[in-house]
């Protein structure tokens, strides 16, 4: 166990699969062999090299699911994932119970080494055991989870909502599932791509076209934009009941126009979210042990030898949404 592969960012439009030493173990750190890695945006944005903290040489990933190798407490085999949160511990947000948003915020995969590679290290306290009956590949998919989880919980969500969910990628998905299964009233995504548009129909869900978003005699009591698109925000308060509620889960690469007069005549409340605190964690861990085609949301699946591949096919915007890296031995579940 001397060598392992992984996934490693050379540079933009550069992912190699490389051997390259396996981590040693630390105090206060576990290890763990991973089993399956999610792609998501940031590892796109690291792919194209826009990534102003990933530097070459860094192995990507942070939306994993493995077993455990050594930890401190839990035993060897247990199956795990991980919040790949790195908080300094001593700023304000941090003092003050959110970590989540420290002021020198960083994370596995992007920070250092994450989980596109056979073993990765992770600090003790941000490993989560898994419940014994769901599947490594299931659990590939709690990072996005939590990050829907946190976004619905801030809203002010309360069963009976209308909800419009702007975007059907990953995280747009997570969130529309996330909310169909709290009991909103109506869930109505947004998203103009065909594939797309029937992956959220195949998970149940109504999906309209742009032009429709607003077009409705009942607008949502609260609006998630997910698709983080400038074209969107200038829809976000048209969808939205007065004194309704805008939350902001996907993040803007650069500043977007927003109809501020009308956000100030409907009184709208207008919120960003970021990642997820241990608790959405939790809860996503226990939306995703509910019986429900989650792993439907996984339209592709390439083993790490062939990683590039994996992130070429999404920087295409090809038919593909959620595609999982598997470190899997050959024969394993």
């Amino acid at each position: 166990m001397n060598r392992m592969k992984a996934a490693v960012y050379e540079g933009p439009e550069s992912i190699i699969t490389r051997e390259i030493p396996v981590p040693e173990a630390k105090p206060g750190w576990a290890l763990i062999k991973v089993s399956y890695c999610g792609i998501c945006g940031t590892d796109l944005n690291i792919y194209a090299g826009s990534h102003p903290r990933a530097m070459p040489q860094l192995v990507v990933g942070h939306e994993f699911s493995g077993t455990i190798v050594s930890h401190g407490s839990l035993p060897e085999g247990t199956p795990v994932t991980v919040r790949p949160l790195l908080s300094c511990g001593t700023c304000e947000p941090c003092r003050s119970g959110n970590a989540h948003v420290c002021e020198t915020l960083r994370l596995l995969g992007i920070d250092r080494a994450g989980g596109m590679a056979e073993y990765v290290l992770a600090p003790e306290d941000e490993v989560y055991p898994l419940p014994r009956e769901m599947s490594l590949r299931r659990a590939a998919l709690i990072e996005p989870f939590a990050v829907a989880v946190h976004a619905v919980r801030e809203s002010g969500f309360r069963p009976g909502d209308r909800v419009t969910v702007f975007g059907a990628g990953p995280i747009g998905l997570c969130t529309a599932v996330a909310l169909k299964l709290y009991g909103a009233s109506r869930v109505k995504v947004v998203e103009v791509q065909p594939f797309r548009k029937r992956l959220a129909e195949s998970l149940g869900l109504e999906v309209v076209h742009p032009a429709e978003a607003g077009a409705d005699d009942r607008p949502a009591d609260i609006v998630f934009d997910c698709a983080a698109h400038p074209s969107v925000a200038k829809q976000l308060v048209q969808a939205v009941k007065v004194r309704g509620r805008i939350i902001l889960v996907g993040t803007y690469k650069y500043p977007a126009e927003l109809d501020l007069q009308n956000i100030t005549f409907k009184e709208v409340q207008l919120r960003g979210t970021r990642v997820y605190t241990r608790k959405d964690y939790d809860i996503a861990i226990a939306l995703l042990n509910q019986e429900f085609d989650f792993e439907n949301m996984i339209t592709q699946e390439f083993p790490v030898e062939s990683a590039d591949e994996a992130f070429r096919l999404l920087a295409s915007g090809g038919d593909c949404v959620k595609v999982l890296i598997s470190l899997q031995e050959a024969g394993s579940q």
